[in-house]
């Protein structure tokens, strides 16, 4: 059997849609440009004193990654809402003037809608970003950024999640103007096709065996962290848990002894500095240790980029070995027990 192959030789879906996300992000950029554009204008000409994000799974991984890219060049203080505040508990939001950042595959949940719902009542400017343009969410919207991902049959999500992250990444850069997140946007998809094919091959060796895994990011990283950690889990049925480098200290890394299993995200940035150091005194105490090192020090390769690109690459590569790491382990990664492809919660 190939490394990507199902039993019966097919290609999984996951593959298979995994190696569309450089497709659909071009896609996406581009039938976004002038939606960027306009976004980006409004935000300048009246600054939001805050951002809201609102999302699940996958697509709140996405809302990390846009907490820290927005409050680092922007300074504008990001939050990701609590969802059951308005689906169960009913209770109002204080009326200003914000972005409310709807992330959603779908653009079905109840409780999401809900939110939404809640953050336009109280006078948000809401842009979604929806796999979905026919869905709900859409419809509540003030504005539309369709991902352009097209259907992901398969229940794990990747080529929407990697298009979530490239307009994050760009309606930031159209909101600050600024022009090497610009740029490093118009390489990134050849670059995402480029980390496809990166062999991450010693991480399937060294987790084939796991039970339980840390998986480290910090910054613009702890997002692409936290989605590795639930593809363990659904793809795997491996316990895998996310921490920033800096939380991983305070008591979590007191149970990091001789043969646990971590990987790190590490990108060239400061944050990336810190994953390494952690890394590092795991690596002392004998962990079974892989990272992903953009300034390419690491037991994974990664490609070196802007550092807000970094891990969305990482990501790309991250899903192409989990493919294959589901297999070896004996599972269907497109049908993770006990899971669907739409999550309606309320």
């Amino acid at each position: 059997m190939t490394p990507n192959a199902a039993s019966d030789g097919r290609q999984t879906l996951m593959e298979q849609e995994a190696g569309e996300a450089a497709d659909a992000v071009a896609n996406m950029l581009e039938a976004n440009r002038d939606a960027f554009g306009a976004i980006g204008r409004r935000l300048r000409a009246s600054p939001p004193a805050a951002v809201v994000t609102c999302a699940r799974g996958s697509s709140d991984h996405a809302a990390t990654y846009a907490k820290y890219l927005i409050e680092t060049m922007t300074g504008t203080p990001t939050a990701s809402a609590a969802l059951s505040i308005a689906s169960l508990y009913d209770a109002p939001a204080v009326a200003g003037n914000r972005l409310c950042l709807a992330i959603s595959q779908s653009g079905k949940s109840p409780d999401l809608l809900a939110a939404v719902e809640q953050q336009r009542d109280a006078g948000a400017f809401v842009v979604a970003l929806v796999n979905a343009e026919d869905s709900p969410l859409a419809a509540l919207a003030d504005v539309v950024i369709p991902l352009s991902a097209g259907v992901e049959r398969s229940v794990a999500a990747t080529k929407s999640y990697i298009a979530s992250l490239a307009a994050i990444a760009a309606l930031v850069a159209a909101w600050t103007e600024d022009a090497a997140l610009e740029n490093a946007l118009t390489a990134l998809p050849g670059q995402l096709a480029e980390a496809f094919a990166l062999d991450w091959s010693p991480a399937i060796g060294a987790f084939k065996g796991a039970t339980n895994l840390f998986v480290l990011g910090r910054g613009y990283g702890l997002g692409a962290a936290q989605e590795a950690a639930l593809k363990f889990k659904e793809t795997s049925g491996l316990h895998a848990e996310s921490f920033s480098a800096a939380e991983v200290r305070h008591g979590p890394m007191a149970i990091v002894g001789q043969g646990f299993p971590v990987l790190a995200f590490a990108t060239s940035d400061p944050a990336g500095d810190s994953v390494r150091e952690a890394a590092a005194e795991f690596a002392e105490r004998g962990a079974r240790l892989c990272v992903a090192d953009a300034k390419g020090d690491g037991s994974l390769p990664a490609l070196t980029d802007h550092p807000a690109i970094e891990p969305i690459l990482m990501v790309q590569s991250f899903y192409h070995m989990a493919n294959a790491l589901s297999l070896a382990r004996g599972h269907d990664p497109d049908r993770p027990l006990y899971l669907k492809k739409v999550t309606e919660t309320r």
